[in-house]
């Protein structure tokens, strides 16, 4: 069956860095597009960052632009979420989403708490 595993998620400092990654199985991992979308209690989840399956352009919020990176391992089928440069706002869950056609798959969310 199709499963999306994150992890890598964890307490940090602001200013600090970790690196998000989703294990992928139960599909073609490389013919989607990937994207990490982030959620706090109470608001809407948040499209943080997505990559193509085509050539892997890549896109990201504008609250995250030039601190977080969007990566894929098409042989591993992982895709990676590079953070940088931590922020208590950056604080949520964090879900990995494998999207193409009609298929669209979630991971179960990787908690992320930045504070001092």
């Amino acid at each position: 069956q199709v499963q999306l595993v994150e992890s890598g998620g964890g307490l940090v400092q602001p200013g600090g860095s970790l690196r998000l990654s989703c294990a992928a199985s139960g599909f073609t991992f490389s013919s989607y597009t990937m994207r990490w979308y982030r959620q706090v209690p109470g608001k809407e989840r948040e499209l943080v960052a997505g990559i193509t399956s085509a050539d892997g352009s890549t896109s990201y919020a504008d609250s995250v632009k030039g601190r977080f990176t969007i990566s894929r391992d098409n042989a591993k089928n992982t895709v990676y979420l590079q953070m940088n440069s931590l922020k208590p706002e950056d604080t949520a869950v964090y879900y990995c989403n494998a999207r193409r056609a009609f298929a669209n798959y979630w991971g179960q969310g990787t908690q992320v708490t930045v504070s001092s």
